[in-house]
């Protein structure tokens, strides 16, 4: 295990994830469900999960493809991701299931 890798890995994920739009997320339901630890548990599986997946497709992308075009297709996928979200909620179906 390297730590050093570890360490500086949580800290660039924390200091991302501060404020955006699963933080935003997660306020916003616990403040409309009321049921903090069920949230708390269903982001924090979601987060684990998604890691889990991005480490899985790294590690096979990284065989085929070099690290920028790796970082463009995040990029991509990325904003990809905004504009769907946007769209969805400007048509009124971006509301949280209760």
């Amino acid at each position: 295990m390297d730590w050093k890798l570890a360490l500086s890995t949580f800290g660039i994920v924390f200091l991302a994830e501060l404020g955006d739009k699963t933080q935003l997320a997660a306020l916003a339901l616990t403040g409309r469900s009321g049921r903090p630890l069920s949230v708390f548990v269903g982001a924090g599986g979601a987060l684990l999960a998604a890691t889990l997946l991005g480490v899985l497709l790294g590690s096979a992308l990284r065989k085929f493809m070099s690290e920028k075009t790796m970082s463009l297709g995040a990029a991509v996928l990325f904003i990809a991701v905004g504009v769907w979200l946007l769209v969805r909620t400007l048509a009124g179906g971006g509301e949280a299931a209760s």
